[in-house]
């Protein structure tokens, strides 16, 4: 008989049930992607990467405007006037349609591009982008998730990747000691740095948050994991990461949970806010400190999943989000907001942004002579209009409600007028406000705030969007609307709906060709197959 190894480590008995229960949940998971017909994940994603590696020229066409989706990124080329849109996802109750396209917009002639480029990344949502000005510009992705047709798998991604939109070319990053896989993390450009902060990762079995912080050298290519003294924000995604004017990191928010009991989890909505600062003489740039800042100004409603983009170096607007309220342990009621916040990041001070809205120039006006006191008789300049007598705001086109007392309205579905009253003219004058949403796309270019997209909730009912718009940020007028929405013509299932139910046929069809293809490109460009 063979001598038994001295050098092989003995495995503890807790390790050997957790082996044995991963691979009977191993075993039960390929039955059911037997029963559903689906492929291993793992499997998919490698043989996607596989057939992006093969392609050898660039394709560029005109399109249709982006298909619905919701956790996608939306950023400004660092030097030309346009905006690129990647991934992102949409469900519609029964099916998830994860995305791998790009899309450019061109802000001067109003018109979307799709580009396949050799080397593409796999298809993803909950990931991050941002843009540098090296070689003529690039745009570094990294993290977020992939999911299964039926949900019933989820991959979160660890990868790094550039477009270099000199080349026309993906990269892939192949750089290790990164962050862990990961989706709903914050990833900002600093100095010569892209910092990733948070997320969680979720396999439907167990997940975790993250408040991990890790730096990539955009010249080394090396990724670290830096050292923080302080105490740190709870672990959390949907967070807001921003640099600020000396070269430091704020956050703000966020959403975690944590398991009470057995298949109960309880949800925190953060409003906390802290500063990354690096350590005065260090000169590795890989020593930092935790802050915790004192917020001043208004008190905004705690809300997480809201976009925020720097309009100035010292001050970022922020537009909507969510607030989770637990009707009970087992069910959660979403208030979605569409009203537009400033945030200082010097004094780190709130402020609601107040739309000025536009003068009717149409209004007629006629004068009437009035007695005044001593029976004398004035001329006085009236408008012709039939909310003359009252000093009320003209009413919404949907049912709106107060959330505070900070004036935020919250609207249940569509977009909104909101009407004011100019106290110096008394002319009334209707404020256009995009509708409620979370995780929509916000970015600034050329003084130009750009709104595409995202999601809200009625009740069961998911409602993602595809509308975009834009308001000069100077003059705060008036959002401009790029592309209206029509919400009529999302269709929906419900959990009892079935594949095959007669009054879906026509509608679902037409919803399948159009919005819901998991790679757009390849009906719009009529080409092989991200």
């Amino acid at each position: 008989m063979g001598k038994k190894d001295k050098n092989k480590k003995k495995i503890s008995g807790g390790a050997k049930t957790a082996l044995k229960t991963e691979k009977k949940l191993n075993a039960k998971q390929k039955k059911k992607l037997a029963t559903l017909g689906e492929e291993d994940i793992e499997n998919v994603i490698a043989q996607i990467e596989k057939e992006e590696t093969k392609r050898q020229r660039v394709i560029e066409k005109a399109v249709d405007p982006p298909s619905r989706r919701v956790n996608f990124t939306l950023t400004a080329h660092p030097s030309k006037d346009e905006l690129i849109m990647l991934g992102g996802e949409f469900h519609d109750g029964r099916t998830t349609f994860v995305y791998g396209d790009m899309f450019i917009y061109n802000l001067n002639k109003n018109e979307w591009m799709i580009i396949k480029a050799p080397g593409a990344p796999p298809p993803r949502c909950g990931h991050q982008a941002v843009t540098t000005s090296t070689n003529k510009g690039e745009l570094w992705v990294f993290g977020g998730e992939f999911s299964s047709p039926s949900e019933s798998q989820f991959y979160h991604y660890r990868d790094l990747w550039v477009y270099r939109f000199g080349e026309k070319k993906w990269e892939k990053i192949l750089s290790s000691g990164g962050p862990s896989a990961r989706s709903g993390h914050r990833m900002a450009h600093i100095k010569k740095q892209l910092v990733v902060f948070g997320g969680f990762h979720d396999n439907l079995r167990d997940y975790k948050y993250y408040n991990d912080v890790h730096i990539f050298n955009l010249e080394t290519y090396v990724w670290h994991k830096i050292d923080i003294i302080g105490t740190p924000p709870f672990p959390r995604s949907g967070c807001i990461l921003l640099p600020t004017p000396d070269n430091k990191l704020l956050v703000y928010g966020g959403y975690s949970k944590e398991r009470i009991k057995k298949d109960v989890d309880k949800g925190c909505i953060h409003s906390d806010m802290f500063l990354l600062t690096p350590e005065k003489n260090d000169q590795s740039g890989l020593k930092w400190k935790w802050v915790p800042i004192k917020q001043s100004g208004i008190k905004i409603s705690p809300r997480c999943s809201v976009p925020a983009t720097l309009v100035q170096p010292n001050l970022a607007y922020l537009f909507g989000g969510v607030f989770d309220e637990e009707d009970n342990e087992e069910e959660l009621r979403g208030i979605f907001y569409n009203d537009l916040v400033a945030l200082d990041l010097e004094k780190f001070q709130w402020h609601i942004v107040t739309l000025n809205g536009k003068k009717d120039i149409t209004t007629r006006r006629r004068r009437r002579k009035l007695k005044d006191d001593d029976g004398e008789e004035n001329d006085i300049e009236m408008e012709d209009d039939n909310h003359m007598d009252t000093q009320e705001p003209l009413p919404t086109s949907v049912e709106s409600r107060v959330i505070d007392d900070d004036g935020i309205f919250t609207v249940t579905i569509g977009p909104t007028q909101i009407s004011t009253i100019d106290k110096k003219e008394n002319i009334y004058k209707d404020v256009f406000v995009p509708s409620p949403r979370m995780n929509s796309g916000l970015v600034v270019k050329h003084n130009s705030l750009y709104l595409y997209g995202g999601l809200f909730e009625d009740e069961n009912r998911q409602y993602t969007l595809n509308d975009f718009y834009s308001l000069d940020y100077r003059k705060l007028d008036e959002w401009n609307t790029i592309l209206r929405d029509d919400l009529s013509s999302q269709i929906w299932y419900d959990s009892s709906d079935s594949s095959s139910d007669s009054e879906h046929t026509d509608d679902s069809d037409e919803n399948d060709s159009d919005e819901n293809e998991s790679d757009p490109i390849d009906k719009q460009m009529d080409v092989d197959k991200n």
